[in-house]
């Protein structure tokens, strides 16, 4: 478990939010999975609602807006910044493309959608009153952000020079091409798959939880889809669609992990 209440280093993965068309039933899905209760927030954008577990903000829930790609779904996630303008515009020099420009999301902080030179959509977050999610790499919390993508160097060199990640390979899983992206102090924040079959470059979201077989049954209950449920070597995953069409993964890893 680990809370989180100061801004990440740049390039941290540190805020998720979801589009959605009906956001009554995207709260009663959620719950149902992970125990979410609900703030309702406003800002200059719209309203939004702020997603938490034992009253600590994990993620956001919001009206679908036109940065959303048209027919897709997926958890957008937020990189950390400490200059969300500086960062945008550097974005642009390397080769991706500013989608929403810079502004302020209420008191929390300040956002701006991007794109990289793959296509693959993320924000960027400016903590002020909101460093991010407030809990995490706990169940029914974030816990890993991969990017997956059909040409995986363009991407690999866009994140190191914007954000100064290092890239290393991972001997945990031969015959994949996948790329660690750390920061300069060593953390690993995410990776980077190259998937010649995948359809689109997007960043993937997974939650940890307590039992993925559980959590499997729950959200076919609640009205969405699973896959089985599968031992890999970081822990038991299985994808889940909520009744969106939102696709991400939940895993529960062995309890040393945690």
């Amino acid at each position: 478990m680990s809370k989180v209440s100061t801004n990440q280093p740049l390039g941290t993965p540190t805020w998720i939010d979801l589009g959605v068309p009906d956001l009554d039933r995207a709260k009663a899905f959620y719950r149902a999975l992970f125990g979410w209760e609900y703030e309702e927030r406003s800002a200059a954008t719209g309203p939004f609602t702020l997603c938490l577990l034992r009253g600590q903000r994990v993620a956001a829930l919001r009206p679908v807006t036109a940065a959303d790609a048209e027919g897709e779904s997926w958890w957008h996630v937020h990189l950390a910044t400490d200059d969300c303008d500086r960062t945008a515009k550097q974005i642009v020099v390397s080769g991706g493309t500013v989608l929403v420009p810079p502004a302020d999301v209420a008191d929390l902080g300040r956002t701006a959608v991007v794109a990289d030179p793959t296509g693959a959509r993320f924000s960027l977050w400016q903590g002020r009153t909101l460093a991010g999610c407030e809990l995490v790499n706990e169940p029914c919390a974030l816990v890993r952000n991969d990017l997956a993508c059909p040409d995986p160097g363009p991407a690999r060199r866009f994140y190191a020079t914007v954000f100064d990640f290092t890239l290393d390979g991972n001997d945990d899983l031969p015959g994949f091409d996948f790329t660690f992206l750390r920061r300069p102090d060593g953390h690993e924040i995410g990776g980077i798959f190259g998937d010649p079959a995948a359809p689109a470059s997007r960043w993937q979201t997974v939650f940890e939880v307590a039992d993925t077989d559980e959590l499997v049954a729950l959200a076919v209950a609640a009205g969405g889809t699973a896959g089985t449920p599968e031992d890999a070597p970081y822990g038991r995953m299985a994808a889940i669609t909520d009744p969106f069409g939102t696709s991400f993964s939940v895993i529960t890893r062995p309890s040393s992990a945690s």
